[in-house]
């Protein structure tokens, strides 16, 4: 299975310590290297930045298709926009994005996109994570995920935990 990382499930799931569910879940992941300049921006080391520094299941990627790039930026940041371009070049069969904007270029694209929300669900469905509500409890809190009202239940309600 090929699956594109956007910075944003890197991130969340660095900052609530569940970052290795991406490796159990996808063995590998793809980022671009707009993905990875955002991990670096600022001269920080945002969270995830050293887990994907040294994860040698990560792959990264320079697209191809600048100018596919270009006109996603009309609309999205860069690593979102690279995100996109990489997963059509790679001929992804998932793309791990959380932002809306973002998700819907995506889908107009023909990819499959889940976010960290969905990620969790599917830990859980694997058995991987025993609940989802600290899980999203910790998102909003640590990592300052934000997360409607309306999604955190239905999240709850979809893992049986409502």
């Amino acid at each position: 299975m090929i699956v594109v990382s956007n910075t944003s499930p890197l991130t969340n799931l660095a900052a609530i310590e569940q970052f290795d569910l991406l490796h159990r879940l996808y063995a590998e992941l793809h980022i671009a290297e707009a993905v990875w300049d955002e991990l670096n921006a600022q001269g920080r080391r945002w969270p995830g930045r050293d887990e994907v520094a040294v994860a040698g299941w990560i792959h990264r990627y320079a697209v191809q298709n600048q100018a596919l790039v270009i006109a996603l930026q009309r609309d999205l940041d860069r690593g979102e926009a690279e995100s996109i371009a990489l997963a059509l070049e790679l001929g992804a069969d998932l793309v791990l994005l959380d932002e809306k904007e973002g998700r819907r270029a995506a889908e107009r694209h023909g990819l499959d996109v889940i976010g960290v929300v969905g990620i969790l669900l599917d830990a859980k469905a694997s058995g991987m994570i025993g609940k989802v509500q600290p899980h999203l409890d910790a998102l909003r809190r640590v990592a300052g995920f934000r997360l409607r009202g309306s999604l955190y239940g239905y999240a709850l309600m979809l893992a049986n935990e409502d």
